[in-house]
């Protein structure tokens, strides 16, 4: 799938790591929705109308973690591929079909990651 027709919703609640993860995804020529936290990013995938082909979320967030995010995205887009950032990912299990990357990850691989995510959708 040709990176300037995907669209990637971006989970991050702090401000500067949102920014940066966006920035370079429009970098990469993606159409990137951003969310503060679950309540917003929930609303993104509640809109029927609204494309979204990645999930990108962090694991941490305030009230209602990635995980729990990822399972309430699934019950409404059963499809919908999910890579979690985590700066703990050595400890965080992935469940199966849903895809991880570490912080702080480079530029490259966060690309690398996001296109091998997409092709496999």
């Amino acid at each position: 799938m040709p990176a300037d027709t995907s669209t990637i919703l971006v989970v991050e609640d702090d401000a500067i790591v949102r920014t940066l993860i966006v920035d370079v995804l429009e970098e990469l020529e993606f159409r990137v929705l951003a969310a503060d936290g679950c309540e917003m990013a929930l609303e993104f995938i509640n809109d029927e109308d609204q494309d979204i082909d990645l999930l990108m979320t962090d694991v941490g967030l305030p009230v209602m973690d990635g995980r729990e995010l990822a399972k309430q995205a699934r019950m409404l887009r059963p499809e919908l591929p999910i890579l979690f950032a985590s700066g703990y990912a050595e400890s965080i299990e992935v469940p199966d079909g849903m895809h991880l990357i570490g912080k702080p990850f480079s530029i490259d691989q966060l690309r690398d990651k996001v296109k091998d995510i997409l092709v496999q959708a």
